[in-house]
């Protein structure tokens, strides 16, 4: 029987959305999606419902691949099994009944679930606790969960008396049995980086059975196969951070990654002059409260993208841009400005970028801060 925390501390460093109720950040640019290169066959387009969002898949096809009908049943089949398995609207999940298991019992999870939780348990470590599972009570008492929104922030005491159900570290496991305990009364949501897991896993489901060119997108995390209808990588764009308006920011050119962006600038509310964004901090209880307003992960796991998008923008502009370096990730910031939005990257972002993306720096710039104009 150990902690989790002890599980990571021995752990290697991994160089690997968003909130629950981050809106959709990423949209493939037309050109990307629209036309094929001389020769190339015509892109197919298929969609569904899946954990109270959609899903969207453009392939090209090829010989030897499954018909689109069952290429839809297909991915419909795998995304819906994770659904039943993560989510927290159905009762009879595993994750619901889990949630509802009595504090200081063991609980058998599935291989599945074992696996997404000690992802999350990893970022949550390497975060410095940014990024934390268990989130959802503050989430709520804010009004930016299921239940009614509010119109002004909660008492401080109130605050202090969810912040005693939120934690990780109350987590158990045994792993060589499959199973974990809750310490004392928790709620897991994990809707910040099971999106993500599913489009791994339908991503899989597409390889082995013949599909290698495609883009496949749940909520908003993307998973990037091969080359687009073009003939080139696919091309994605950055949303511009504008509550009023769409944008590009940027735009990535990309194969075989996904991606995941988390943002803080259209689901928020304001009170006496003061704006409370609906991405929580988990260690303070309050919204967060600094410039940094947008943040894109490459990474060839969507969900350690989903996960680390999350934890990114929890962070902040400085400590962000250096967690972003330490673990080696593909990450492109959007900060506010005096003048707007001020933008800058990581290194390993720089691959994805093309020469003609303009007013961005590199995060880890010697002498230069996050951010900071070009």
């Amino acid at each position: 029987m150990i902690s989790v925390v002890d599980i990571l501390r021995r752990a290697r460093t991994s160089h690997s959305r968003e909130w629950l109720f981050c809106l959709l950040l990423l949209f493939v640019l037309l050109f990307g999606l629209g036309g094929c290169g001389v020769g190339e066959p015509e892109t197919v387009r298929l969609n569904g419902p899946t954990m109270g969002t959609t899903w969207s898949l453009v392939y090209v096809p090829a010989a030897q691949q499954p018909v689109p009908e069952e290429v839809r049943t297909g991915v419909q089949a795998v995304l819906d099994a994770i659904d039943a398995t993560m989510s927290t609207y159905r009762e009879d999940s595993e994750l619901s009944r889990l949630n509802r298991a009595t504090p200081g019992s063991w609980f058998q999870l599935s291989g599945e679930l074992m696996q997404v939780l000690m992802t999350a348990m990893q970022v949550g470590t390497q975060s410095g606790g940014a990024y934390d599972v268990t989130v959802g009570p503050l989430v709520d008492l804010w009004g930016f969960g299921p239940g009614a929104p509010v119109v002004q922030p909660p008492k401080p005491e109130e605050i202090q008396a969810r912040l005693a159900q939120v934690g990780q570290q109350h987590l158990r496991f045994n792993l060589h049995g499959g199973s974990v305990m809750k310490q004392r009364k928790l709620a897991l949501d994990l809707s910040s980086l099971a999106k993500g897991y599913a489009v791994d896993r339908a991503a899989r489901w597409l390889g082995e059975n013949g599909v290698q060119r495609f883009l496949l997108e749940v909520g908003g995390e993307m998973k990037l196969s091969g080359h687009s209808g073009r003939g080139d990588p696919w091309r994605v764009a950055i949303e511009q951070p504008d509550a009023g308006g769409r944008a590009v920011a940027a735009t990535l050119q990309a194969s075989d990654v996904a991606v995941a962006t988390s943002g803080d600038y259209r689901n928020f509310f304001d009170y006496q002059g003061k704006r409370y964004s609906h991405t929580i901090d988990p260690r303070s209880g309050w919204p967060v409260a600094h410039d940094l307003v947008s943040v894109t992960v490459v990474h060839p796991s969507a969900m350690l993208a989903d996960a680390w998008a999350t934890a990114l923008s929890v962070l902040g502009r400085e400590r962000a841009a250096a967690v972003a370096t330490e673990q080696a990730l593909a990450v492109y910031f959007i900060y506010r400005s005096q003048d707007g939005f001020t933008h800058s990257h990581t290194a390993p972002m720089a691959a994805y970028l093309p020469s003609s993306t303009t007013g961005a720096v590199s995060a880890a710039e010697t002498g230069r801060e996050p951010g900071g104009k070009s």
